[in-house]
């Protein structure tokens, strides 16, 4: 069910000529604005503004499809992971390659730490590595741990602690100082993704047709939910009241925590939501799809912000105009 008497009108931002699985924001900027990175597996990263979705630029490099991106909080950062077995650290100002990664397999997670010095990657052969991007010849540090591939990894707090998830069904929490898994939970079906913002200590992960939500530092499981599809990602909003979610159905969902009900669902895309992320304001959430596309949401429809302007009620209103960016 849709909650507004106001439609939904998202921006759509084209560019990618295959799908997107991977996207990410950083924190709100020193002049006030912030980015999305989206990886897609046409092997082109691409850079955008993200309050608008206006492009920035691509990240030319990389010889295979894009499996995961992440971008520094300030946003002068940004680190990709690929198939071609490398994962790439970039300025994200000029576009260059500051430094590469070489791995034995695909790499299919990438986290930038908070002072923008070390780029931990996860592989699809379950090896965890941490890399100095000051002196990129080697890592720093590796784990094995998991059983099967990696499919997400995050540095937490300050850096001394990670997160992963693996295709052998399980959630972990590293200590860097020890060298060793602190904790782990487990799961009944294989985890699809796994969010976590700095600023809100619950992470969201994603399995099945189930959306959970876990305190970072206890595992203790705070909230469950299922939906009526098999949902690929969810992201938890700041004020941690709902969240968003989207998968094999091609809706995205706006969820109560609370209550557990459908606030909001949306059919844009044309393929399933691969990937779905909330804006470091809150005023937005971006979904990336099989379809190629990345699309803008309102969180609260209707509100002035970025491209949308408050309806005068008119059919020229820009709410009943459909917003392309190329």
């Amino acid at each position: 069910m849709n909650g507004s008497m106001i439609r939904q009108t998202p921006i759509t931002c084209t560019g990618h000529s295959r799908p997107v699985v991977d996207i990410e924001f950083s924190d709100i900027t020193d002049d006030l604005s912030y980015y999305l990175i989206s990886a897609s597996k046409d092997g082109k990263p691409q850079l955008r503004e993200g309050g608008t979705g206006d492009w920035l630029g691509t990240f030319e490099g990389h010889k295979g499809a894009i499996w995961a991106v992440d971008i520094s909080y300030n946003g002068t950062r940004a680190a990709t992971g690929a198939a071609d077995f490398t994962s790439n650290y970039w300025d994200a100002e000029t576009g260059n390659c500051l430094a590469s990664f070489t791995h034995s397999h695909i790499v299919k997670s990438v986290s930038i730490n908070r002072d923008t010095h070390l780029l931990l990657t996860g592989t699809s052969r379950s090896v965890l590595s941490i890399w100095d991007v000051r002196q990129p010849q080697n890592s720093i540090e590796e784990y094995a741990g998991h059983n099967g591939g990696i499919k997400g990894c995050k540095f937490l707090g300050n850096d001394n602690y990670f997160i992963t998830t693996g295709e052998d069904k399980l959630m972990k929490v590293w200590d860097r100082r020890a060298k060793k898994e602190l904790k782990q939970q487990s799961f009944d079906q294989p985890l699809n993704s796994m969010v976590l913002k700095d600023d809100v200590k619950v992470v969201t992960v994603t399995y099945g047709n189930n959306v959970a939500l876990y305190d970072v530092t206890t595992f203790d499981l705070l909230r469950t939910h299922s939906l009526p599809c098999v949902v690929n990602s969810a992201s938890l909003h700041l004020d941690q009241r709902y969240f968003v979610c989207g998968g094999e159905d091609l809706y995205v969902y706006k969820v109560s925590i609370e209550t557990g009900r459908v606030l909001e669902s949306y059919k844009k895309h044309f393929g399933p939501v691969h990937c779905i992320r909330y804006s470091p304001d809150g005023e937005l959430y971006a979904s990336g799809s099989e379809d190629g596309t990345i699309r803008l949401w309102q969180n609260c429809v209707g509100k002035t912000y970025g491209l949308w302007q408050c309806p005068d009620l008119t059919n020229n209103s820009p709410a009943n105009q459909e917003f392309v960016m190329s």
